[in-house]
């Protein structure tokens, strides 16, 4: 019969040893009959046999558990959504606050349950320095009154943008910031279980592996065998009970999706809003001041924005001329005959009593439907080609346009004149 170890005698305990003196918590002995190695934390405690269980897997002396493929797809998907949510969300605040010292203080004031205070947006400052420099300067002088229209139009910009980024972070960035702070924080819980249910699963295994190869060597272990086995049982009903929570938590995934597609469509109908006013307010802003540059300027024209009239062709040397850009291409004017009083502006209000010039009239395609406003506009269609041309002291963003037998007044930013 094997001999016990030094302050071990043979008795009635799990192991068939009777201790004589109590081991500490990280005390262990080796049976030299079975070459089993057994330690007290691995018996009584299962969080250090967990512990225990997960340092021999990283050193490759245990084996693993895996999970079936349904459920490691499902893992997958889960932490691909919650990765792709972060950026999202991120890139999404500092859209709608590019300043990071505001960020920064709003999220402050979100960890404390108090209500962000209003920010002045930079178009309604830039409203407020504008109109006043309009006071300064005189509000009845073509400078001042330049600014206080376009200041006008900055406050409505700054009002528009305060809205969409109001309704955007209502509509999609809670919904989002509420998956992350909540859903995914129950889902990385269970997770963390089920990983422990796992690793004790795994550790009872062991466990049971080990007491099955020291009874074929000696009888001393059938009680260990039993009691191994009891726990495999136990460990395996957690472990599939906690499978279960954690894969109906990781298939909600999929509602979570659905729910952030609704999100996303609020937030672009939101954003298309927000432009859409932008563009208004730019067009009205235009007609305004095109009128007001009609006035101060009257008698001149820019066919385009971004380039003026070109210089005559001799001021270019002929070397140069082959390799130099094309000179950008200008509405043609009906020319003033001399000494007959310039009364064309008068006369664009009723474009059909005006001819168009013998030649140099161009064609250009319509970019956008327009309603013609009054009898003296002419309605435009997308895509449809008219013909057009100017006349002298005429609202430079206006055009005389001609389709068929119709003819009236067209806005140029509507317009993409062909060569």
């Amino acid at each position: 019969m094997t001999s016990a170890p030094p302050g071990v005698t043979r008795g009635k305990d799990t192991f068939g040893w009777m201790l004589h003196e109590p081991l500490t918590r990280k005390s262990s002995f080796h049976l030299t009959s079975s070459s089993v190695s057994w330690s007290q934390p691995s018996s009584s405690n299962p969080e250090g046999r967990g512990k225990s269980q997960f340092t021999e897997e990283k050193l490759g002396q245990a084996e693993k558990t895996e999970l079936d493929a349904h459920f490691e797809n499902l893992l997958a998907r889960a932490d691909s959504t919650k990765n792709w949510t972060e950026k999202i969300l991120r890139q999404t605040e500092v859209l709608l606050q590019p300043n990071p010292s505001a960020r920064v203080e709003e999220f402050l004031y979100e960890k404390l349950d108090r209500k962000v205070p209003s920010r002045v947006t930079n178009g309604e400052l830039l409203a407020q320095y504008m109109t006043e420099a309009a006071n300064d300067f005189g509000p009845g002088t073509p400078y001042g009154k330049t600014l206080i229209k376009v200041g006008e139009t900055q406050r409505r910009l700054g009002a528009a943008e305060r809205d969409f980024i109001h309704s955007a972070s209502i509509n999609f960035l809670t919904p989002l910031r509420n998956f992350l702070e909540g859903d995914w924080r129950t889902i990385s819980k269970e997770r963390r279980i089920l990983q422990n249910r796992r690793l004790d699963l795994d550790a009872c295994k062991a466990r049971l592996k080990k007491a099955k190869a020291a009874e074929a060597k000696a009888a001393l272990w059938s009680d260990e065998v039993e009691k191994a086995e009891h726990e495999l049982r136990l460990t395996q009903t957690e472990f599939d009970r906690q499978a279960e929570v954690t894969r109906l938590l990781l298939e909600g995934i999929s509602s979570t999706h659905v729910n952030h597609l609704r999100c996303l469509h609020e937030f672009v109908e939101s954003q298309t809003n927000y432009y859409a006013q932008c563009y208004q307010y730019m067009l009205d802003l235009q007609k305004q001041l095109g009128s007001s540059k009609g006035e101060i300027f009257s008698g001149t024209f820019v066919g385009n924005a971004e380039s003026t009239s070109p210089p005559p062709a001799a001021a270019s040397p002929p070397a140069v001329a082959a390799t130099t850009l094309p000179a950008v291409p200008t509405i043609p004017v009906v020319p003033t005959i001399v000494g007959v009083p310039n009364t064309v502006a008068e006369s664009v209000l009723n474009p059909n009593e005006v001819k168009p010039p013998a030649s140099g009239t161009r064609k250009a395609r319509v970019l956008y439907d327009y309603e013609a406003a009054d009898s003296t506009e002419l309605a435009l269609l997308a895509d449809e080609m008219i013909t057009v041309y100017s006349l002298p002291g005429m609202d430079p963003d206006w055009l005389i346009g001609e389709r068929g037998n119709q003819k009236g007044k067209v806005p140029v930013t509507y317009l993409e004149l062909l060569s």
